[in-house]
């Protein structure tokens, strides 16, 4: 009877053995999760509409406040992108789990995200834009990168582009620059997604939040240029001092962060990512 068991236990230890493992490849705002067995293991990511290139004229006084929320929409995008790839690797609840547990909620916080954007506006005597039409979103094909605002084109918040992010992938390098009054300045940084290894679903959400958080980090460091651009202090290395140097301190910690949930899981802990960290420019 012993021996008997212990050979169903072996048996059913080599049936999970040979379960194909699960790669999460990070791209855009949204995860593409690779399966050599089940294609339809690959989740969806949300579609949702790009706010920044339906701003225009945004006060000067107002851009630090648009910026952060921009980020946080950006944000949201990514935490549902993470949600969804969980529901990809272990499906839950009926027919309109998705659409009530996760696309429902993030359009409420869109809903109030996008207020603060006006209120920001209006606050500072500018005419307040009616967004309301953008909270909702929908789904992408599985594997379709969603769409964000660190880099959506051609809104007018302050700046000239959108430096590159982690929602979409790019050259993050661009030449330094000191901050010039009425002109704000971007910051680029190396990108994290588009160089990542192969992520084990397992870890695929927590590496989402934190490529969320080094974007949120650039938005932060962008919205601090906005200011400095209004209202200019410190000398000639004020930028690389209080803002580039501490930015790439955080992209570190972040970047290790990531390095550990995947090591966490499958003991391949990518210690090279760190070089990612840096350098980031102001221009």
């Amino acid at each position: 009877m012993v021996r008997r068991t212990q050979q169903h236990r072996k048996h059913a230890a080599l049936k999970l053995g040979g379960v194909g493992v699960l790669a999460v490849a990070l791209l855009g705002g949204g995860l593409t999760l690779a399966s050599a067995a089940d294609d339809a293991a690959q989740p969806q990511t949300a579609n949702c509409p790009t706010v920044r290139d339906k701003l225009s004229d945004v006060p000067a006084a107002a851009v630090a406040g648009v910026e952060q929320e921009l980020a946080t929409l950006d944000k949201q995008i990514a935490e549902a992108n993470a949600r969804l790839a969980q529901q990809a690797a272990n499906p839950q609840g009926g027919a309109n789990f998705v659409q009530n547990a996760i696309l429902g909620p993030l359009a409420s916080k869109r809903t109030a995200a996008l207020d603060r954007i006006g209120i920001n506006i209006a606050r500072v005597g500018g005419e307040r834009p009616d967004l309301a039409s953008l909270a909702t979103c929908g789904l992408n094909a599985a594997g379709v990168p969603s769409a964000v605002n660190g880099d959506a084109g051609a809104g007018d918040a302050g700046a000239d582009d959108a430096g590159a992010g982690n929602g979409d992938p790019g050259d993050g390098n661009s030449g330094a620059g000191d901050a010039q009054a009425g002109v704000a300045q971007r910051v680029s940084c190396p990108t994290v997604a588009d160089r990542l290894p192969a992520v084990p679903a397992q870890a695929a959400a927590e590496v989402q939040r934190e490529l969320a958080n080094l974007d949120k980090q650039i938005a932060e460091a962008d919205a601090r240029l906005a200011q400095l651009a209004v209202n200019p202090q410190g000398g000639p290395n004020f930028v690389r001092n209080a803002i580039v140097g501490p930015l790439e301190d955080k992209r570190v910690a972040a970047i290790n962060r990531i390095a550990t949930a995947i090591g966490r899981v499958d003991g391949n802990r990518p210690d090279d990512l760190v070089n990612l960290a840096r350098p980031c420019s102001a221009s």
